[in-house]
C-alpha cells in the first residue's frame, strides 16, 4: 500500500479537510495515475454532506480526473508511463452482466463500481476519489485524454461532458433537430455546445435573463425566458429534444407541453423529490419522457476523441485544494462559469 495525500468530508455538516489515505500498488492490469486536475460535481457536495443518503465516512470525492501515469501493473498493454490519462464517474463493473456486455458499464445490472463512496467488486473495498495526489485503476476503466486539448478543461468532460454527450448520441440528434436545454450550469453549458456542434438548432431555456448573453456565446442559436408565460405558451410543440439538466424542484409538464409528436425529454438532473408528470403530456403527441446516466467506457472515449476534433473543452475557473469548501458554497449559489477545476499539485 501507498500513503497518498487527499481532501476528505468526516461528517455531513463539516468542512473537507486534509486526509491521508492508502492506495493499493499496482497489480497485475492496474494504472497508477498522478493526478493533475480534479473537477468539482454537484455530485461531490450532495455525497460529502450525505444528502443523498448513504455516505461512507471519510469520503474523497471527485470523479472528473486527469494525470499522467506513474507506474503500471503486469500485462498493461493500452497505457504506459508518462501518457495522458483521466478517470470519470466509475472505475469498474461485473463485466458480465447484458448491460456490460454491450458496453454500457454504467448501467451494470450487478453494480458498477463508482469512483468514490462505494465498492470496488470485491463488494468490500470502499473506494476513494479524485481529490488526493494519485489514484490506482484497472486500465479497462482508464481513458485516453488527447494531448492536444488543455487538461484542466477536460476534467469536467469525465462527468458533465459524457452526461450530455450520451443521450445526443443515443438518441441521434443532429443537423435540423431543434434542440432545448434547460438549465444553464455545468451541465447545460456543455450540453449547449455539444448540441450546436451537431448541427442542431440549439435554444436556452432559463429563468436567469442575465443568461442570455452567455448562452449565445457558448453556440445557443436562441434563448427563451421560461418565467414568460406567454414566451413559454408561445413553445408549445416547438422541439424535437430537451435536454433537462436542472436538479432543483420543477414542474415537467410545461417542458413536456414544447415538445413536437414524438419528441423526447432526457432528464439528467436528480430533483430531491418525486415530481408529478401529467400522462395528457406523454399521451398526447406521443411524447417520451426520459433519463440517462453518463455513458460507458467506449462511448466516453468516443466523447473525448469527439472533443479534440471539435475543440470542444468545458468552461472553467480553476482552484486550489485549499478553496474547496469555498467553492463548494459558490456552487450551490450558482456563482461559477461553469465547473471549478482543483489544482492538485496544489494539494499540500
Amino acid at each position: 500500500m501507498t500513503s497518498v495525500k487527499a481532501y476528505a468530508a468526516h461528517e455531513a455538516d463539516q468542512p473537507l479537510v486534509p486526509y491521508q489515505l492508502e492506495r493499493r500498488e499496482p497489480a497485475a492490469g492496474d494504472v497508477e495515475i498522478k493526478i493533475l486536475y480534479c473537477g468539482v460535481c454537484h455530485s461531490d457536495i450532495h455525497t460529502a454532506r450525505n444528502e443523498w443518503g448513504g455516505t461512507m465516512y471519510p469520503v474523497v470525492p471527485g470523479h472528473e480526473i486527469v494525470g499522467r501515469v506513474t507506474r503500471t501493473g503486469e500485462g498493461v498493454t493500452r497505457f504506459k508511463e508518462g501518457d495522458l490519462v483521466g478517470v470519470g464517474c466509475f472505475v469498474d463493473s461485473c463485466r458480465e452482466c447484458s448491460s456490460c456486455r454491450e458496453g454500457n458499464e454504467q448501467y451494470c445490472e450487478n453494480g458498477h463500481s463508482q469512483t468514490y463512496n462505494s465498492f470496488l467488486q470485491d463488494k468490500k473495498t470502499i473506494t476513494y476519489g479524485g481529490y488526493s495526489s494519485h489514484i490506482v485503476v484497472t486500465q479497462d476503466f482508464v481513458l485516453r485524454v488527447p494531448e492536444s486539448l488543455p487538461a484542466e478543461k477536460v476534467a469536467p468532460l469525465l462527468c458533465a461532458g459524457i452526461t450530455t454527450y450520451s443521450p445526443l448520441r443515443h438518441w441521434g440528434v443532429k443537423a435540423g433537430h431543434k434542440v432545448a436545454v434547460v438549465g444553464l450550469g455545468g451541465l447545460g453549458h456543455m450540453a449547449v455546445k455539444l448540441a450546436a456542434s451537431m448541427g442542431a438548432e440549439v435554444t436556452m431555456l432559463s429563468r436567469s435573463p442575465e443568461k442570455e448573453q452567455d448562452a449565445q456565446e457558448l453556440g445557443a442559436h436562441h434563448f427563451a425566458l421560461t418565467t414568460n408565460q406567454e414566451t413559454v405558451a408561445s413553445l408549445a410543440n416547438s422541439f424535437d429534444f430537451i435536454i433537462d439538466t436542472v436538479s432543483a424542484a420543477h414542474d415537467y409538464n410545461s417542458y413536456l407541453a414544447m415538445l413536437r409528436t414524438n419528441g423526447v425529454m432526457v432528464l439528467l438532473g436528480v430533483p430531491p423529490k418525486p415530481s408529478d408528470v401529467h400522462a395528457v403530456n406523454l399521451i398526447f403527441g406521443r411524447r417520451s419522457l426520459v433519463g440517462s446516466l453518463v455513458g460507458g467506457i467506449k462511448e466516453t472515449q468516443e466523447m473525448l476523441d469527439y472533443c479534440a476534433e471539435h475543440q470542444i473543452t468545458s468552461d472553467v475557473e480553476v482552484i486550489p485544494m485549499s478553496k474547496i469548501n469555498e467553492a463548494y458554497e459558490r456552487t450551490i449559489a450558482g456563482d461559477v462559469h461553469y465547473r471549478f477545476v482543483i489544482d492538485m499539485s496544489t494539494l499540500n
